[in-house]
């Protein structure tokens, strides 16, 4: 037969998990952050030029998660030798899509 003991309530209650801070930039990647970060109105416009061996994909996308880290909506644009990068506004934002729908 099975045995009962009275215990203390607090027993079932769970840990609170820490959230991890992930893992830390690279320092090409801090680079295109701190690089971002100094993009404060639209008059501000990068050419982002590629080097032999990297995709634009990647670069793009490198852009992208730099620009979500430093908290910045950034543009890019392609150019003949890599992208232009600069501030997202009304006027560069993309047209492509579904329609917003009309309230």
């Amino acid at each position: 037969m099975v045995k009962f003991r009275k215990v203390d309530a607090s027993v079932m209650t769970r840990p609170v998990k820490v959230a991890r801070a992930g893992r830390p930039l690279s320092p090409e990647q801090q680079y295109l952050v701190n690089k971002i970060k100094t993009i404060t109105d639209d008059s501000v416009v990068y050419e982002v030029t590629l080097e032999a061996g990297e995709k634009p994909l990647t670069v793009r996308q490198q852009l992208l998660r730099a620009a979500k880290v430093a908290g910045i909506e950034i543009a890019v644009r392609k150019s003949e030798a890599g992208f232009y990068v600069g501030l997202l506004t009304p006027e560069r934002r993309s047209t492509r899509g579904r329609k917003p729908k009309a309230v």
